[in-house]
């Protein structure tokens, strides 16, 4: 400890009415408890000169003892602020307090090597000498750089370092307040990746975060130094591009954006494609408020969503109107789903040959006390765009395997085939989830078909492989629907353990119309018996195209040539009108269909 006039048992820190223990006249208890503690020490005089410092001051400010002593205390601030201080200084000797540690804000003592350091200053004061200042200097560089830390944490996304959701609502309120005042236009927009959980499901969660710390990449590469960038959650991102002028420069923006992304990504070995769908609103023309700005770009991004992969939309006053529909469809779909108001029916499969019915497919039906009957490409969409599907979807097959066993029950097992989404076909417990189902309801697995499209299929073929693999190993037959309309692999095809094929309807449709329409399905028949496939025909609604079928050799057909989907108890009746005009066996001549009905 070095000083300059004091002497060694100087109080340390006392007010003008107290005074300090003393140490018997020897003061190298004091000085050893000075040096010792792990705050600097600092005292001053009236005239604002360093009279005394500490070991610990010597290390903070990088100075020594004898540089500092007889200093003005200004040297530790820049400048600019010595004059301020000097004044500030005056007033705290004319009235003289205590104040504790943690009453400072933002203060820095500059070093000797010209760097900054955050302290925390605690005062007292001694009658000693005409009156010093003592200071408690603590660095708190630690604490600075943990508070950053946690107010990093808070403000950004850990994964992709992006601003987060709440960071991005006061960016968002900041730049409706500043085109306010300015009149400037700016442009939010709402992205989503489209078919994500597919990578998530198929390569595993850790190269879903690969992927979108790529794709956070690649947006910031395609935008400009002063527009925001925000992973809200998922794999939803949210851009605000502020001071455009007319919105065509938003739409080139999203253009951009979605160019980048549709890129192939190279991850462990194999080639990866994703895409996005994209949404924009525009302040002021479409809200001036930050919650509907936020909602109308996010009607727009579905409303892109809908028009395929990798597209994006303005917002338009329609959107908010079919939203609300959705909206209403959703909640009463979720009521229905609890309480009641789903049903199955049943459409037969018929042999071309004989005229029996062997199976039938399962097709759900809604009606709601309040909106009426609404039919499937009303609701499906909605389900599928908010989640909804797979509760829907485990409805459905659960009740259809209660009605497998009690028609097996009554001695009428027959055959049902169930629709699976997508997004269920990506369930890694489907099959233990059907495995319950049937379990549960004693059904007997031989009698249960899931039908998948081929585009589903092909999405991802390994998993679809798996999954459909251990369906078929449960005794669960397999059939692939909708067979044409995509863009399959017939090398991968015959890896899968599809027994059966449907020909879709708008194939069948213009069956009679041209030859060329006749050699397709033709070609179909023939490629399907090939591979060893039974086929079902779908959508027959006349006499004419069931002829031409079966000189086809195709095996069933179904259709409202024979009947309309209809409620489970009247396929009881279609079957026993099937089997009195049934074709007696060894007989080659087809006799036409058995009954129509229009239920």
């Amino acid at each position: 400890m070095r000083s300059a006039g004091l002497g060694p048992d100087l109080p340390a820190a006392s007010s003008s009415s107290e005074q300090a223990p003393r140490s018997g006249g020897d003061g190298s208890l004091i000085l050893a408890a000075m040096n010792a503690a792990p705050d600097g020490i600092l005292l001053v005089d009236r005239a604002g000169c360093i009279v005394m410092v500490n070991a610990a001051m010597e290390s903070l400010s990088g100075y020594s003892a004898d540089e500092l002593c007889g200093r003005s205390v200004g040297i530790f601030l820049p400048p600019a602020l010595r004059d301020a201080h000097a004044q500030h200084l005056e007033g705290y000797f004319r009235a003289p307090s205590r104040r504790p540690m943690g009453m400072g804000r933002d203060l820095w003592i500059m070093r000797k090597d010209g760097s900054s350091v955050p302290v925390d200053i605690a005062l007292g004061h001694t009658d000693a000498q005409g009156g010093t200042a003592v200071a408690f200097v603590r660095d708190i560089s630690e604490v600075r750089r943990l508070e950053a830390r946690m107010h990093f944490q808070a403000t950004h996304d850990t994964l992709t370092g992006l601003i987060n959701r709440w960071q991005f609502g006061q960016r968002l309120e900041q730049a409706i307040a500043e085109s306010a005042r300015s009149g400037q236009s700016f442009a939010l927009l709402l992205l989503d990746l489209d078919d994500f959980k597919a990578v998530n499901d198929g390569y595993g969660h850790a190269s879903g975060d690969q992927v979108l710390l790529e794709v956070a990449r690649r947006l910031k590469s395609a935008l400009r130094a002063g527009d925001a960038l925000a992973r809200l959650g998922g794999d939803e991102f949210t851009v605000l591009l502020p001071h455009i002028a007319q919105a065509q420069d938003a739409e080139q923006t999203a253009a951009k954006l979605l160019d980048v992304l549709c890129r192939p990504y190279q991850m462990h070995g194999f080639e990866l494609d994703f895409g996005a769908s994209l949404g924009i609103a525009l302040y002021p023309n479409d809200a001036q408020d930050a919650a509907t700005l936020m909602r109308y770009a996010d009607m727009a991004m579905y409303h892109a969503k809908e028009s395929g992969r990798a597209h994006y939309a303005f917002y338009a006053p329609p959107l908010g109107i079919r939203m609300a529909e959705k909206l209403q469809l959703h909640e009463r779909l979720k009521m229905a789903l609890a309480y009641g108001g789903l049903a199955l029916h049943y459409q037969p499969q018929v042999d071309v040959r004989s005229g029996c019915v062997h199976g039938v497919e399962a097709l759900l039906r809604w009606t709601d006390p309040q909106l009426g009957e609404i039919p499937p490409d009303r609701f499906v969409p909605v389900a599928e765009a908010t989640g909804l599907i797979l509760a829907l979807g485990a409805w459905v097959l659960d009740t259809a395997c209660r009605q497998i066993a009690a028609w097996a029950g009554a001695g009428m097992p027959l055959r049902v085939a169930v629709n699976l989404s997508a997004q269920q076909l990506r369930q890694t417990d489907l099959v233990e989830q059907i495995e319950r189902s049937l379990s549960l309801h004693g059904a007997p697995a031989d009698l249960l078909e899931i039908e998948v499209t081929e585009s589903e299929a092909m999405a991802d073929p390994e998993q679809a492989r798996r999954v459909l693999c251990g369906l078929q190993a449960l005794g669960v037959c397999i059939a692939l629907d909708d067979f044409g309309t995509g863009h399959s692999s017939l090398a991968y095809l015959k890896q899968l353990p599809v027994s059966r094929i449907k020909i879709d309807r708008e194939f069948v449709r213009p069956l009679l119309l041209t030859s060329a329409d006749a050699t397709l399905v033709q070609a179909i028949v023939v490629l399907a018996q090939t591979l060893g496939l039974h086929v079902v025909a779908e959508g027959v609604e006349s006499a004419e195209q069931l002829h031409l079928l079966t000189d086809f050799g195709c095996d069933a057909y179904q259709g409202w040539l024979f009947s309309r989907a209809v409620p489970p108890g009247h396929v009881a009746a279609l079957l026993q009108a099937a089997q009195a005009t049934a074709m007696p066996a060894g007989e080659g001549a087809l006799r036409g269909p058995a009954t129509v009905v229009s239920a």
